[in-house]
């Protein structure tokens, strides 16, 4: 899911009622730290997404937009904090863990409440996950519980969600048993599939939970608010929620979030005060790089194109048309030439500088010795042999699915033109789609090529390993490969307690994945903003939802 800048320490993973009822009403100054009706300086500022929110549904949503707006509208058992570590949020302290790292013990805090009034009780935690897993939510990140014990069993329908590792002790307490130790469980435990959900409010409102601000409730720093449905809305607010448990220490009234695809559109808006942080790509990034509200954060994120080998007949099931494909790509230029927006060259699927040998302290990608060259003469040799084993079979037409941003629209277009030059006699077209339509048709497997990423959960290499085992709900190109499956699963099975042989079954892993060119990693993405310098203490995240409000504030 993921993408953001600081230092990557340890293993990181990380809607309303109304405003008259969260005690928001009224009009806001939209200056950050500008006037409002009673004198008082309001803490306000505006963000720019660039999609639509495709789900606001904590069992649903698998991107980051909606993981950004979750971790700030909801609260898990810990939240991560300034320094990205885990924190106690909606228990009242670290969890009391046996010593075969299985069981986990927590009291919950006793003054937390939902936005309806509602106390958040063990039994919301049980609920939620619980539902997540139940084969009849459809939930496609029901394998992040995959580590509670009988979650994979009742995802496959073979067991009753009753089933699941979590109990309700006492309205107060909750005990969690886990399959086997999981190196980084705590910080799961922040993340936002692992938040309560009210029972009461998720039943009152059934399939049409969540498609609304209103037809949800929120026990986090904020409400969501102003939001009228998923893949459509381009506006909506997150505003402080008086009923937190820790309001005292929230310190913004409101934060107002515009969808604004196109970048020169949102520069303009910058300049012209609507919006305190935008971003920016390509050629206006590079312009404006010496602009001391510049920021340029590096995210444990990658993208990549998934090649559709679903049929039988694919002739991505070809290796040397998928490494020609790899070969006619210049990574160096399209990250630094056409995004010019902090992006590096992927290495690897695994991001650099997010996770590190648990012996020498090496960087994944080093220890993984990751490379991938462009070599156009190295394209024309593949896609030759490509052609000879394909025989008739091989495409005339290719299209690349993407979404409508314009830096994916930048990209395809990159990709486009390196592809017909490199491999003779191929025509390539894009389909640049808004966000949650491209996201459909991805799933559905009504595609060629797809541009897709994913930003890490949190930061162990198994959050992008997992993503190309046979069965993974996001390996949409439906690559398979016995022996990649089992250095996988031996990483999270026989290896789990060793860290050493651990950390080898991911490189293995990794390298086989390259070999193979299962998956052809593109760029390590970046963002550069222009934010306003006056906004402090925004809680930004290598994993996870990236940008937490909790803390911020307007100076």
């Amino acid at each position: 899911m993921k993408w953001q800048k600081v230092t990557y320490a340890g293993l990181i993973s990380a809607a309303v009622l109304s405003l008259a009822a969260c005690g928001g009403g009224g009009d806001t100054d939209k200056k950050t730290g500008g006037k409002g009706g009673n004198g008082k300086s309001e803490q306000t500022f505006t963000v720019i997404e660039q999609q639509e929110m495709p789900s606001a549904d904590p069992s649903l949503a698998t991107d980051v937009i909606g993981a950004r707006a979750l971790t700030n509208t909801y609260e898990g058992l810990y939240r991560l904090n300034l320094e990205n570590e885990p924190e106690p949020a909606g228990a009242a302290d670290f969890a009391e863990v046996s010593e075969d790292g299985k069981v986990y013990k927590l009291k919950l805090r006793e003054e937390s409440k939902w936005s309806n009034g509602d106390p958040v009780t063990a039994k919301d935690y049980v609920f939620a996950w619980q539902r997540t897993v139940d084969p009849a939510t459809e939930s496609e990140y029901a394998s992040i519980f995959s580590p509670v014990k009988n979650a994979d069993k009742i995802t496959a329908g073979e067991l009753d969600k009753s089933e699941l590792g979590i109990k309700a002790v006492s309205d107060y307490e909750l005990e969690i048993t886990l399959e086997k130790p999981v190196p980084y469980f705590k910080y799961l435990l922040a993340f936002k599939q692992y938040f309560p959900q009210n029972q009461k409010v998720v039943e009152e409102h059934g399939k049409e939970f969540a498609t609304t601000s209103e037809k949800a409730v929120y026990n986090g720093p904020f409400v969501l608010a102003d939001f009228d449905g998923p893949g459509t809305d381009t506006e909506w607010a997150y505003v402080k929620n008086e009923s937190y448990w820790d309001a005292e220490n929230v310190k913004l009234d409101r934060i107002d979030v515009k969808v604004v695809k196109d970048a020169s559109t949102g520069m303009n808006l910058f300049d012209d005060g609507q919006v305190h942080d935008a971003i920016l790509t390509g050629e206006l990034a590079q312009q404006r790089a010496d602009d001391p509200e510049m920021v340029i954060e590096k995210l444990a994120s990658t993208f990549y194109l998934e090649l559709n080998q679903r049929a039988e007949d694919s002739a991505f099931r070809n290796e040397n048309l998928r490494k020609a494909i790899s070969y006619s790509i210049d990574r160096d230029r399209l990250a630094a030439q056409i995004l010019g927006d902090g992006s590096v060259a992927a290495k690897g699927l695994v991001p650099a500088d997010m996770s590190k040998n648990p012996e020498t302290g090496k960087d994944f990608t080093e220890d993984a010795g990751s490379s991938l060259a462009y070599d156009a003469g190295q394209a024309k040799e593949y896609w030759e042999k490509a052609k000879q084993e394909l025989g008739g079979k091989v495409p005339e037409t290719l299209d690349i699915l993407s979404s409508d941003t314009d830096s994916s629209k930048k990209v395809v277009e990159y990709l486009q033109g390196t592809l017909e030059e490199n491999l003779s006699g191929i025509k390539v077209t894009v389909t640049p789609v808004p966000f949650a339509v491209r996201l459909e048709r991805s799933n559905q497997g009504e595609f060629d090529m797809v541009l897709g990423g994913w930003s890490a959960d949190y930061t162990d290499p198994v959050t992008f390993s997992e993503l190309f085992t046979t069965n993974n709900a996001y390996n949409r190109g439906k690559f398979s490969d016995e022996a990649y499956d089992k250095l996988v699963e031996s990483s999270a099975t026989t290896n789990v307690a060793d860290p050493a042989a651990r950390w080898r079954d991911l490189v293995e892993a990794e390298k086989l994945l390259l070999e193979k060119m299962g998956v052809v990693p593109l760029y390590q993405k970046a963002e550069a903003h222009l934010r306003k310098s006056n906004i402090r203490d925004i809680a930004i995240h290598p994993a996870g939802a990236h940008y937490d409000y909790k803390w911020a504030y307007v100076e």
